[in-house]
């Protein structure tokens, strides 16, 4: 379908003859000069010899047709396509992130290094970030106190610069996982109800804040936020001591309990992450969630066709130049 972006611009297509014949005409103003009678006869017969009638005729109309194309490329011509619908999809997923002081305990190995529990979740974290095209990212992190690191967003890469600049006890050293539930709900609150996701990760038990975790998670189902918990930290670590080494369990303080229950009242699940490759399964086990279509977008391609009047315009314009000094009329010289 062919339609114009300014099509108010063609009121201005008379206004050539309007400053011809509403605006008076010019005068011309005539200087002294040497009367010679011959030079009339010479004029009136190069004239005769050039048309002059149909000479003038012709400028005339090339100059209306120039006007009129010149006033059609300005008003935008364009050639609208069929309209296209293209369903959104993505969720509204928010990462929350344990940085409390048991973060720090070297129990993970990545490439073949001894890591601690943050430097391995930045690393698989990063990876699964990459792989949710389409879905607007957010994160959340939390130790003592829980805040706002990234609001949603669909720029992945903001969301994976904040996750490495995180650093252990940034939050606090203790864990207040009621928080930065409570603290999701609330950017959660704002976006479609059946795209709401939290990814929460801990290595402990909430021992800080003001906000129950199973309270939090109530308040999170009775919003379509759908939990999804995972307990992260090694059982078994060589501690070195006076006698030896000595193996302690480095997570014997996560409450997986209240982890199992936090994801049951959501509709989500819990995952247990006892090493860094169990925690990138996870991660690539909820990359497989379903994206839902949210609200369609019709979209019609525009063909923009503003050049062929232009070229038109530009062409008669050479055609009046050339026209202008090929008959222009020749002059005499008297000797």
């Amino acid at each position: 379908m062919l339609t114009f972006a300014a099509s108010w611009i063609f009121l201005i297509l008379p206004l050539p003859l309007l400053i011809r014949y509403v605006l008076p005409p010019a005068t011309i103003q005539q200087g002294p000069g040497l009367r010679f009678p011959l030079f009339a006869e010479l004029t009136q017969k190069q004239s005769s010899d050039n048309s002059p009638l149909h000479l003038s005729l012709w400028k005339k109309l090339l100059a209306y047709c120039l006007w009129i194309l010149l006033v059609s490329a300005a008003a935008g011509p364009r050639w609208l396509g069929d309209p296209t619908v293209i369903p959104q999809t993505g969720r509204d997923v928010l990462l929350a992130v344990d940085l409390s002081g048991s973060m720090e305990l070297p129990d993970m190995e990545m490439h073949g290094k001894q890591v601690n529990r943050l430097d391995a979740i930045k690393i698989i974290a990063s990876d699964f970030i990459n792989q949710r095209q389409g879905d607007r990212m957010g994160l959340v992190l939390f130790g003592t106190r829980a805040y706002l690191r990234t609001p949603l967003t669909y720029d992945r890469q903001t969301v994976k610069d904040m996750l490495q600049d995180a650093s252990i006890s940034l939050a606090g050293s203790k864990t207040a996982i009621g928080d930065a539930i409570g603290l999701s709900i609330k950017q959660l609150l704002k976006q479609p109800e059946a795209s709401r996701i939290l990814i929460l990760l801990t290595d402990g038990a909430n021992n800080s804040g003001n906000v129950s975790p199973i309270d939090a998670a109530k308040l999170a189902a009775k919003n379509n936020i759908k939990i999804y918990t995972i307990g992260f930290g090694a059982e078994e670590l060589l501690i070195p001591g006076v006698f030896g080494q000595h193996r302690i369990n480095p997570s014997a303080d996560l409450d997986e309990t209240t982890l199992q229950e936090i994801a049951n009242l959501t509709g989500g699940q819990y995952f247990r992450a006892k090493d860094s490759q169990a925690l990138r399964k996870i991660y690539q086990t909820l990359n497989t969630i379903e994206p839902i279509t949210q609200d369609e977008i019709i979209f019609r391609p525009i063909h923009p066709l503003y050049p062929w009047p232009l070229s038109g315009a530009i062409i008669l314009g050479v055609l009046l130049m050339l026209g202008h000094i090929q008959l222009k009329p020749t002059k005499v010289m008297v000797s």
